[in-house]
């Protein structure tokens, strides 16, 4: 089972995370990661950061990342929340979690599933600072996270899209 949600309201991660495990009795793990807003980036104070996207394409694009993931791991379920709208420091961005019968299967697709998420899905940040706002621009840190994926499905001759 693949769940997208993208919403403004924020998400309670334990009601999250129970309702995802709770769909399967094979489950043997389950891995989550939630970002958060920062108070400071590039140097820079953050008061607030406000997220935008292109609804409906943006779930298309990240069903496409987790069918992906589910392609390349042997996991059981995944869910992705990613929030939109006006968000504070400490504010709950995104959550991904992915269950599986053992860990390593799940830590990969979860962490597959973000560097994806940062690279791929159309998202557009722009951040209130001291000297007014402005757009985050794409991390080279973020490219070379995912480019490693890339990388071990050329190593192992297959590729993203198997």
């Amino acid at each position: 089972m693949i769940v997208v949600k993208v919403q403004t309201d924020d998400f309670d991660l334990s009601a999250e995370i129970a309702q995802l495990r709770h769909s399967n009795g094979a489950v043997g793990a389950v891995v989550s990661f939630v970002g958060v807003v920062r108070d400071l980036n590039d140097g820079a104070a953050v008061s607030a950061m406000s997220l935008e996207h292109y609804p409906g394409m943006t779930e298309q694009s990240i069903t496409t990342i987790v069918e992906q993931a589910q392609a390349r791991w042997s996991i059981f379920d995944a869910l992705v929340i990613h929030r939109v709208g006006d968000l504070l420091p400490l504010d709950q961005i995104v959550l991904v979690a992915v269950t599986s019968a053992h860990r390593g299967e799940a830590f990969q697709a979860c962490e597959f599933i973000m560097d994806y998420l940062k690279t791929q899905a159309p998202f557009w940040k722009k951040e209130q600072t001291p000297t007014g706002a402005r757009w985050v621009d794409a991390r080279v840190t973020d490219d070379s996270a995912a480019s490693r994926w890339t990388q071990a499905c050329v190593e192992n001759n297959s590729t993203i899209d198997d």
